[in-house]
């Protein structure tokens, strides 16, 4: 048996390798990009453009191979309106297709799937369990919300297919929007909130997703929807504080009146000049909390990071890439997968 990841050069897709490597299976990587060697060098590596039929249908399945997908275009980087229908679904939502199809025809029935927890949209219940109603509000949680809606499909003549909805994944690879907030640090400019910075901000390790997709394999891919995020997520006020101290830096949070910068916010993005992609900043003052007690329940996983250990080490791996003289923007990744 063999493991496939798509995506498997991204953010969450190379530590899977990792582990699955270190527990002796064989893995296949299948991706466009091949920028992280180091991190697979036992496996073996496929050019595999997901929105291509022909590539995916080159990847060698054999009678009994897992597979997961972890190929995604995130909300990084940011997109003009016009554009985001376009950016998002050949990868999320045909991506997902080409690879199930291909499952199918090799007579493989098992998936590890991972989409967002921005299918939710607004949080109507708190916390947030998998039965939340789900209501997108933009073209990247619709695209991940319309995977979900195939899956389904698929399950019903016979695949299993296990769904993970991740809150903000952290850990080492890419900076995606933290890079802004450790700039106004770096620089002691003030930290603005949307909001007053009561409500909670969770994250999710890299490290616990790859974690939990394992562990999906480990108990036979349930056809089950999955959340994935942090236990006990502090304030966004503490989140932010405890940072600033740890950084030395004489910035100040700055609350603001929500809806008033959620309207600015709308505006800029009518002018399509974004700022903040709309699926971020309209829920960034509520409180939305992922209730994970589902996936310690029926896989045994139990998140290992802390919200605020996980920030300070990305701004402390966003110093060090600045050190080595390499890019900021490959210490850290705000991202899905």
């Amino acid at each position: 048996m063999k493991h496939i990841i798509f995506g498997g050069d991204g953010f969450v897709g190379r530590h899977l390798a990792q582990k699955l490597l270190a527990d002796g299976e064989e893995v296949v990587i299948a991706d466009i990009v091949r920028e992280h060697k180091a991190f697979y060098r036992d496996a073996k590596v496929i050019m595999c453009d997901v929105t291509r039929p022909d590539d995916v249908a080159r990847v060698p399945f054999a009678k009994d191979d897992m597979v997961y997908n972890l190929s995604a275009k995130m909300l990084s980087p940011l997109q003009v309106r016009a554009k985001r229908h376009d950016f998002f679904y050949p990868v999320n939502y045909d991506g997902t297709r080409h690879i199930i199809e291909a499952m199918d025809r090799a007579g493989l029935n098992k998936l590890v799937h991972f989409t967002t927890d921005m299918i939710y949209g607004h949080t109507l219940a708190f916390p947030m369990t998998e039965e939340h109603p789900v209501a997108p509000l933009g073209e990247y949680g619709q695209s991940k919300l319309d995977t979900e809606h195939l899956a389904a499909e698929w399950r019903e003549r016979g695949m299993a297919i296990s769904l993970f909805r991740p809150r903000l994944i952290i850990g080492p690879g890419r900076l995606g929007i933290l890079e802004k907030l450790f700039k106004l640090i770096d620089m002691n400019l003030p930290v603005p909130m949307i909001g007053s910075g009561r409500n909670p901000y969770q994250f999710i390790s890299v490290f616990d997703c790859a974690e939990a997709a394992r562990l999906a394999w480990k108990a036979g891919v349930p056809n089950e929807a999955y959340n994935l995020g942090s236990i006990n997520p502090p304030p966004v006020r503490k989140l932010l504080g405890d940072l600033i101290r740890h950084a030395g830096s004489r910035s100040i949070l700055l609350p603001t009146p929500a809806w008033a910068v959620k309207r600015t916010l709308d505006l800029f993005d009518l002018m399509n000049m974004p700022i903040m992609d709309p699926e971020q900043y309209l829920i960034a003052d509520e409180n939305c909390v992922l209730d994970v007690s589902k996936s310690e329940r029926q896989l045994g996983w139990v998140p290992q990071y802390r919200d605020e250990d996980m920030l300070i080490a990305a701004y402390d791996e966003y110093h060090a890439a600045k050190a080595r003289g390499g890019s900021s923007a490959t210490a850290h990744v705000a991202a899905a997968e």
